[in-house]
């Protein structure tokens, strides 16, 4: 359990100094944003109790607010996003004793329900995050092209983030 603790605690920092040290300065086109700290909120284990999983949210989007000058949209973002985790996961696996581990991975969750889930994920928290940025919705369709674009940058390179989280041993070939 303390080992568990010790991984996700490293892995939230990495990310959360990844997103403020690397992906804030990439804009692709003026449009994609890459938001890959998401990724500890989306592969904490499925049986995390809702209030740690709303406090460690908070806290990761707290953080990235703070480095990032952006005045609390991040952490209102994740809160949202923790709290329709569990609701997202549920869409593709309708039930939970169906996972080999509680922690959502391409591995436990086979590739085509753990693309869903994170596209599902990701693009609801690219959706409140660009909409709390624009608070208008003046020019709808690049408020569509941003969130689309950054959703599946943010997708792609979680999926390589996950590809390297997971241990040899786990992998198939």
């Amino acid at each position: 359990m303390g080992k568990t603790i010790l991984q996700f605690a490293i892995l939230g920092i990495a990310l959360i100094l990844a997103q403020v040290i690397v992906f804030n300065h990439i804009c692709l086109f003026n449009v994609a944003v890459p938001l890959v700290f998401i990724y500890l909120i989306l592969r904490l284990p499925i049986t995390l109790s809702l209030n740690w999983l709303l406090t460690v949210s908070f806290v990761m989007g707290l953080l990235v607010d703070i480095f990032s000058d952006t005045q609390g949209m991040n952490a209102m973002a994740c809160t949202i996003l923790a709290v329709c985790r569990r609701p997202v996961f549920r869409l593709y696996v309708p039930r939970e004793e169906d996972v080999t581990r509680p922690e959502p991975s391409m591995h436990t969750l086979g590739t085509p329900v753990y693309l869903k889930y994170l596209i599902t994920a990701t693009l609801l928290y690219c959706t409140v995050i660009f909409s709390i940025e624009a608070f208008t919705f003046f020019n709808p369709l690049m408020l569509v092209l941003r969130i689309v674009c950054s959703t599946a940058l943010s997708v792609l390179l979680m999926l390589g983030i996950d590809s390297l989280m997971t241990p040899r041993s786990e992998k198939r070939l």
